[in-house]
């Protein structure tokens, strides 16, 4: 064997068996696509082995925010972030205690996936106390772009929150309208960020640096039908299937397009229904987005809905003082544009 395969095959094994010391964790995947020449779009999958009870919110500036409340409850009781949001969002939110996806009024979007290996370490007091399931709403009401949103992130601790049974072991994707992206995990106690436009993809375990060095070791220069590619559900395949998909997508002519094709992308990388999820059982994507993060139009499809919704987010008034709107997507009399669809809420859980 030459030195060169001698060294690969060390790799492979090294890589296997990171692979196969990891946890198996939930599923999820997000892609972006900011290299053509019409709009920055992104789109992502929600795998979960239930109902996260997403609902379509609009929230408007100047709402008063407190980072340690999940729903009613108080978990984070020693000094909680407190901050008054600057910037309006159309979100989805999880569990009616934080955002699991969504775009302000200024461009910058964000998506909530799970990472096993997510370790926010110990709480320290002397910084704001920020619970994870409002991580990304917090970046949504204080940044318009990629690098502010990182910069706002200094000031405030992520502390780990737990709902119907989960932990919000989560990794957090962001991107902005100039196709500006950031990927960020916590790894033992420790933020890691990577930043550039390059970082394009994100799915689960195992950490975001290792994703890179499996994608690495497959050569799709000369692309074909006959070309193996990995086809299951578990995360690397999906990573892997992502970044060969979305690298040939066509020059969009338009919206449609464009929407169309992000969105096929993701329905590659959706767990079917009953698809056994290593040792967690099945988790089924429950729905998909798609932002165009160029004109502020967010799209939702779930997956027990033939139909896809879509609404402007510069079509709702996101002046201060004003109602809080929500949808309800699970409801198949809804299709197409629902921007006029949504109702306001008298009170809302953050």
């Amino acid at each position: 064997m030459s030195p060169k395969r001698s060294n690969e095959a060390v790799a492979l094994l090294a890589i296997a068996s990171i692979l196969n010391l990891a946890p198996a964790a939930e599923a999820c995947s997000r892609i972006l696509w900011n290299d053509n020449k019409f709009a920055v779009l992104v789109g992502r999958t929600m795998d979960w082995p239930e109902s996260t009870q997403p609902i379509l919110t609009v929230l408007p500036r100047g709402m008063q925010r407190n980072g340690g409340m999940a729903g009613t409850d108080q978990v984070v009781k020693e000094n909680p972030a407190k901050w008054t949001s600057k910037h309006g969002s159309l979100v989805t939110t999880i569990y009616g205690i934080g955002t699991a996806d969504g775009v302000n009024e200024k461009g910058l979007a964000g998506h909530m996936l799970y990472l096993n290996a997510t370790d926010f370490g110990p709480r320290q007091p002397g910084k704001p106390g920020l619970q994870a399931g409002l991580w990304l709403q917090y970046l949504l009401d204080n940044a318009a772009t990629v690098k502010e949103a990182l910069g706002a992130l200094e000031k405030v601790q992520v502390v780990m929150v737990s709902a119907h049974g989960h932990n919000a072991n989560v990794h957090l994707a962001i991107e902005d309208a100039s196709g500006d992206s950031a990927i960020i995990e916590f790894i033992k106690g420790k933020q890691v960020v990577h930043h550039g436009r390059q970082y394009k993809l994100m799915t689960n375990d195992p950490t975001y640096d290792e994703q890179l060095e499996l994608l690495k070791l497959h050569d799709f220069s000369k692309p074909s039908s006959d070309l193996p590619l990995p086809g299951n559900v578990k995360a690397t395949d999906r990573f892997q299937r992502a970044a060969y998909f979305s690298a040939m997508l066509p020059e969009p002519k338009n919206e449609r397009e464009a929407v169309a094709s992000i969105l096929a992308v993701a329905r590659n990388v959706s767990v079917p229904f009953g698809a056994p999820y290593k040792g967690f059982g099945i988790y089924n994507t429950e729905y998909r987005t798609a932002i165009n993060l160029s004109s502020g139009r967010y799209f939702f499809e779930l997956t027990t809905s033939p139909n896809v919704l879509w609404a402007d987010i510069a079509k709702f008034d996101l002046r201060e003082g004003s109602q809080v709107m929500i949808l309800n997507p699970d409801d198949l009399g809804l299709s197409g544009d629902v921007t006029s669809r949504f109702q306001k809420v008298e009170r809302f859980p953050f």
